[in-house]
């Protein structure tokens, strides 16, 4: 495993994360969650990214089990905030209110006294953002969270909670953004904003939601047991992905990554480690194998020949709108 720093933040994280989306307390038995956790740890993964909302609160208490009796000191462990975990007004968002009942519910779960990265699951227009950052920075000061993050926020929201940050003497070091070959909204403005300010990205859907690996065919039905098959495992999310003309040129890498000795899945995560501001690329998986299959990611080198095939195949199916990168307009 490789290791990178977070922004410009003194923390190391690992090129590859674990991430619990979809997959531990929904898709797979616990007993298959923790069998993906322990290899994630066998390979090297030290970063584990989960939320609160995940499979309504229970993501994040199987990762919290999974992960006991590790060496805290040796782990990276983030979690977010934003989505409704309960039916109430107030149970959603980023309020002073929630955000300080979210923090103490995901260390509950967790099971340990902090996590090492605190994000804002997506930007609350409800709220002043001047109340959200006082209340990141009373999580902060209290030692429940060493960093401050953002997902899925624009460049301009996210130089305003700088400014914030850095007024209130807490750490913002990241942004989690979707990013694969298909979806590059956030290079126009949130890398070059990002590389400014010090924030590291770290990304969500590399493969883009599997597309990428290559097992969806055009014109055929995709295959059973899939992402694509199954509405609680993010069927709404791939669905963008699975047009003929999509499907077509994702088969066209298969001779590009076979050059480059790699599986689909490995091109995919090594080609968004190419970009100097991601610090980490998350991955999940419903089986151990998937998770050693994809850290030989890691430490990969894309060649510019490689990389200019890549983009001449996939350009006129690339989505690159900045406008894209957007949070609901009002609370969910």
């Amino acid at each position: 495993m490789e290791f990178r720093h977070l922004g410009r933040s003194g923390l190391m994280v690992s090129e590859i994360s674990y991430g619990n989306w979809i997959t531990h307390g929904s898709q797979v038995e616990e007993e298959a969650a923790t069998a993906c956790v322990r290899a994630a740890l066998e390979t090297g993964i030290t970063t584990f990214d989960t939320a609160d909302v995940y499979a309504g609160t229970k993501a994040e208490a199987v990762l919290g089990r999974a992960l006991k009796g590790e060496r805290r000191e040796g782990l990276e462990i983030f979690t977010k905030v934003y989505w409704p975990t309960g039916p109430g007004r107030n149970d959603r968002g980023l309020s002073r209110k929630h955000i300080m009942e979210s923090i103490n519910g995901s260390l509950r779960r967790l099971q340990t006294d902090y996590v090492d990265l605190y994000q804002a699951h997506r930007y609350d227009y409800s709220t002043p953002l001047e109340e959200t950052m006082e209340a990141f920075a009373d999580v902060v000061h209290s030692g429940k969270a060493h960093y401050i993050g953002v997902s899925e926020w624009q460049a301009s929201q996210i130089r305003d909670a700088h400014r914030l940050a850095r007024e209130l003497r807490i750490p913002l070091v990241s942004s989690q953004p979707q990013y694969s070959m298909l979806w590059r909204v956030i290079e126009a403005e949130v890398i070059p904003t990002s590389e400014e300010l010090g924030l590291g990205q770290i990304v969500w859907s590399p493969m883009a939601q599997g597309v990428l690996s290559g097992k969806y065919l055009p014109g055929q039905p995709p295959p059973s047991g899939s992402r694509a098959t199954d509405e609680k495992s993010g069927a709404g999310f791939i669905a963008k992905w699975l047009g003929d003309e999509v499907l077509t040129r994702v088969q066209r890498l298969k001779p590009l990554a076979e050059q480059a000795g790699l599986t689909m899945p490995q091109l995919a995560i090594a080609w968004v480690l190419q970009n100097p501001n991601v610090s980490s690329a998350i991955v999940g998986a419903s089986r151990p194998e998937q998770v050693h299959d994809n850290v030989k990611a890691a430490g990969v080198k894309l060649d510019a020949d490689l990389l200019k095939a890549i983009d001449e195949i996939v350009e006129p199916v690339t989505e690159r709108d900045p406008a894209k990168t957007e949070s609901p307009a009002q609370r969910p």
